[in-house]
Protein backbone atom coordinates (compact mmCIF):
# COMPACT_ATOMS: atom_id res chain seq x y z
CA UNK A 1 0.00 0.00 0.00
CA UNK A 2 1.71 3.36 -0.90
CA UNK A 3 0.60 6.02 1.11
CA UNK A 4 2.76 8.79 0.42
CA UNK A 5 4.97 9.76 -2.45
CA UNK A 6 8.16 12.30 -2.39
CA UNK A 7 10.11 13.01 -5.54
CA UNK A 8 10.33 14.99 -8.90
CA UNK A 9 7.79 16.17 -10.77
CA UNK A 10 7.88 14.85 -14.44
CA UNK A 11 4.75 15.81 -15.92
CA UNK A 12 1.04 17.00 -15.55
CA UNK A 13 -2.21 16.46 -17.10
CA UNK A 14 -5.51 17.42 -17.13
CA UNK A 15 -6.53 14.54 -13.92
CA UNK A 16 -2.84 13.03 -13.33
CA UNK A 17 0.88 13.80 -12.71
CA UNK A 18 3.60 11.70 -13.05
CA UNK A 19 6.12 11.80 -9.95
CA UNK A 20 9.73 10.03 -10.43
CA UNK A 21 10.89 8.28 -7.10
CA UNK A 22 14.37 6.26 -7.33
CA UNK A 23 14.11 5.83 -11.31
CA UNK A 24 10.32 4.86 -11.01
CA UNK A 25 7.45 7.01 -12.70
CA UNK A 26 4.18 6.97 -10.25
CA UNK A 27 1.19 7.87 -12.27
CA UNK A 28 -1.14 9.38 -9.99
CA UNK A 29 -4.29 11.03 -10.22
CA UNK A 30 -4.83 14.66 -9.17
CA UNK A 31 -7.06 17.34 -10.41
CA UNK A 32 -6.74 20.03 -12.13
CA UNK A 33 -8.59 22.62 -10.46
CA UNK A 34 -5.61 21.96 -7.73
CA UNK A 35 -2.66 22.13 -10.49
CA UNK A 36 -2.10 25.64 -8.49
CA UNK A 37 -0.89 23.91 -5.31
CA UNK A 38 1.99 22.15 -7.64
CA UNK A 39 5.28 23.09 -8.05
CA UNK A 40 6.68 23.64 -11.35
CA UNK A 41 7.34 20.23 -13.65
CA UNK A 42 11.41 19.02 -12.91
CA UNK A 43 10.82 20.50 -8.91
CA UNK A 44 10.14 18.11 -5.63
CA UNK A 45 7.13 17.42 -4.93
CA UNK A 46 5.73 15.39 -1.80
CA UNK A 47 2.05 14.24 -1.95
CA UNK A 48 -0.08 11.95 0.38
CA UNK A 49 -1.56 9.33 -1.84
CA UNK A 50 -4.38 6.67 -1.27
CA UNK A 51 -4.23 3.74 -3.13
CA UNK A 52 -7.16 2.37 -4.68
CA UNK A 53 -7.12 -1.40 -5.69
CA UNK A 54 -10.03 -3.17 -7.51
CA UNK A 55 -10.19 -6.55 -9.57
CA UNK A 56 -8.94 -4.74 -12.98
CA UNK A 57 -6.43 -2.04 -11.94
CA UNK A 58 -4.25 -0.60 -9.34
CA UNK A 59 -4.76 3.54 -9.23
CA UNK A 60 -2.91 5.95 -6.84
CA UNK A 61 -5.36 9.88 -5.82
CA UNK A 62 -3.05 12.54 -4.74
CA UNK A 63 -3.31 14.90 -1.89
CA UNK A 64 -1.47 18.14 -0.89
CA UNK A 65 -2.23 17.52 2.54
CA UNK A 66 -3.96 15.12 4.96
CA UNK A 67 -7.11 16.28 5.57
CA UNK A 68 -8.11 15.50 1.83
CA UNK A 69 -6.80 12.14 1.77
CA UNK A 70 -8.76 11.36 4.91
CA UNK A 71 -11.84 13.21 3.59
CA UNK A 72 -11.36 10.74 -0.01
CA UNK A 73 -11.36 7.66 2.54
CA UNK A 74 -14.89 8.69 4.23
CA UNK A 75 -15.85 9.89 0.57
CA UNK A 76 -14.87 6.48 -0.92
CA UNK A 77 -17.24 4.82 1.91
CA UNK A 78 -20.31 6.48 1.05
CA UNK A 79 -22.71 3.88 -1.51
CA UNK A 80 -22.46 5.58 -4.85
CA UNK A 81 -19.25 7.36 -4.63
CA UNK A 82 -16.45 6.09 -6.41
CA UNK A 83 -12.63 7.40 -6.80
CA UNK A 84 -13.34 9.64 -9.63
CA UNK A 85 -16.89 11.31 -8.11
CA UNK A 86 -14.41 11.70 -4.63
CA UNK A 87 -12.02 13.24 -6.42
CA UNK A 88 -14.18 15.89 -8.04
CA UNK A 89 -16.55 16.61 -4.80
CA UNK A 90 -12.36 17.68 -3.45
CA UNK A 91 -11.99 19.41 -6.83
CA UNK A 92 -14.73 21.75 -6.12
CA UNK A 93 -14.81 21.81 -2.33
CA UNK A 94 -11.99 22.27 0.19
CA UNK A 95 -12.73 19.54 3.52
CA UNK A 96 -13.47 22.34 5.57
CA UNK A 97 -16.38 23.90 3.39
CA UNK A 98 -17.38 20.53 2.62
CA UNK A 99 -17.42 18.83 6.68
CA UNK A 100 -19.15 22.28 6.73
CA UNK A 101 -21.96 21.21 4.59
CA UNK A 102 -22.13 18.02 5.52
CA UNK A 103 -23.03 18.87 9.23
CA UNK A 104 -25.28 21.63 8.36
CA UNK A 105 -27.29 19.30 5.71
CA UNK A 106 -26.76 21.87 3.55
CA UNK A 107 -27.99 19.63 0.25
CA UNK A 108 -27.69 23.03 -2.03
CA UNK A 109 -24.19 23.03 -1.83
CA UNK A 110 -23.44 19.48 -2.08
CA UNK A 111 -25.65 19.77 -5.63
CA UNK A 112 -22.94 22.38 -7.02
CA UNK A 113 -20.61 19.84 -6.70
CA UNK A 114 -18.88 18.17 -9.70
CA UNK A 115 -21.07 14.67 -10.07
CA UNK A 116 -23.29 15.08 -7.27
CA UNK A 117 -27.05 15.03 -7.55
CA UNK A 118 -29.68 15.46 -4.83
CA UNK A 119 -29.79 11.84 -3.76
CA UNK A 120 -26.12 11.71 -3.87
CA UNK A 121 -26.23 15.00 -1.21
CA UNK A 122 -28.15 13.49 0.82
CA UNK A 123 -26.46 9.95 1.29
CA UNK A 124 -23.28 12.19 1.98
CA UNK A 125 -25.12 14.01 4.82
CA UNK A 126 -27.02 10.51 6.13
CA UNK A 127 -23.74 9.03 6.41
CA UNK A 128 -20.74 11.48 6.64
CA UNK A 129 -22.24 13.95 8.73
CA UNK A 130 -21.45 12.50 12.32
CA UNK A 131 -17.69 11.89 11.31
CA UNK A 132 -16.99 15.38 10.96
CA UNK A 133 -15.01 15.20 14.04
CA UNK A 134 -11.45 15.60 12.33
CA UNK A 135 -12.26 18.46 10.13
CA UNK A 136 -14.42 20.28 12.92
CA UNK A 137 -11.50 20.36 15.87
CA UNK A 138 -8.46 20.19 12.97
CA UNK A 139 -5.92 22.57 14.27
CA UNK A 140 -7.68 22.86 17.61
CA UNK A 141 -5.10 22.09 19.93
CA UNK A 142 -5.36 25.25 22.47
CA UNK A 143 -2.17 26.09 22.29
CA UNK A 144 -0.11 28.39 20.69
CA UNK A 145 -0.54 27.24 17.36
CA UNK A 146 -4.20 27.56 17.38
CA UNK A 147 -6.37 30.56 16.13
CA UNK A 148 -6.78 33.54 18.81
CA UNK A 149 -10.68 33.05 18.51
CA UNK A 150 -10.25 29.22 19.61
CA UNK A 151 -8.11 29.97 22.61
CA UNK A 152 -10.85 32.53 24.11
CA UNK A 153 -13.51 29.45 23.89
CA UNK A 154 -11.95 28.60 27.75
CA UNK A 155 -14.60 31.35 28.73
CA UNK A 156 -17.78 29.32 27.89
CA UNK A 157 -18.74 27.43 30.75
CA UNK A 158 -19.68 24.41 29.16
CA UNK A 159 -16.88 21.85 27.90
CA UNK A 160 -19.46 21.39 24.80
CA UNK A 161 -19.83 24.72 23.88
CA UNK A 162 -15.93 25.57 24.35
CA UNK A 163 -15.30 22.29 21.57
CA UNK A 164 -18.40 23.71 19.16
CA UNK A 165 -17.11 27.43 19.29
CA UNK A 166 -13.21 26.18 18.44
CA UNK A 167 -14.62 23.95 15.74
CA UNK A 168 -16.95 27.05 14.03
CA UNK A 169 -13.35 29.34 14.28
CA UNK A 170 -11.95 26.32 12.35
CA UNK A 171 -14.15 26.35 9.81
CA UNK A 172 -13.35 30.05 9.02
CA UNK A 173 -15.66 31.66 11.10
CA UNK A 174 -15.03 35.35 12.71
CA UNK A 175 -14.76 34.34 16.71
CA UNK A 176 -17.75 37.39 16.97
CA UNK A 177 -19.87 35.74 15.05
CA UNK A 178 -19.36 31.74 16.17
CA UNK A 179 -19.45 33.07 19.71
CA UNK A 180 -22.78 35.36 19.05
CA UNK A 181 -24.44 32.07 17.11
CA UNK A 182 -23.57 29.48 20.10
CA UNK A 183 -24.58 32.37 23.14
CA UNK A 184 -27.89 32.07 21.17
CA UNK A 185 -28.35 28.38 22.00
CA UNK A 186 -26.96 28.75 25.78
CA UNK A 187 -30.03 27.87 28.30
CA UNK A 188 -32.34 31.12 28.75
CA UNK A 189 -31.79 32.55 25.29
CA UNK A 190 -34.29 29.76 23.21
CA UNK A 191 -32.68 26.40 24.44
CA UNK A 192 -32.91 25.59 28.12
CA UNK A 193 -31.60 22.46 26.91
CA UNK A 194 -29.09 23.07 24.60
CA UNK A 195 -26.18 22.67 27.56
CA UNK A 196 -27.27 18.97 27.48
CA UNK A 197 -26.63 19.03 23.94
CA UNK A 198 -23.86 17.28 22.22
CA UNK A 199 -21.11 19.17 20.16
CA UNK A 200 -22.16 17.84 16.81
CA UNK A 201 -26.11 19.22 17.74
CA UNK A 202 -24.70 22.59 18.76
CA UNK A 203 -22.50 22.30 15.42
CA UNK A 204 -26.06 22.27 13.74
CA UNK A 205 -28.01 24.35 15.21
CA UNK A 206 -25.14 27.05 15.28
CA UNK A 207 -24.31 26.77 11.34
CA UNK A 208 -27.93 27.01 10.62
CA UNK A 209 -28.01 30.26 12.25
CA UNK A 210 -24.86 31.74 10.54
CA UNK A 211 -26.44 30.05 7.41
Amino acid sequence: MIASLQGKLVQRAADSLVIAVGGVGYEVFFPASRHDRLPAVGEELFLHVQTVVREDSFSLYGFPDDAEKRMFQLLLGVSGVGPRVAMNILAGAAPAALSRALVADDIFFLKKLPGVGKKTAERLCLELKDKMEFFLAAGDSGGAGAPAGARASADFAEQSFRDAFSALVNLGYPAVKARAALEGLRPGRGSGAAADLPVEELLRQALRSLA
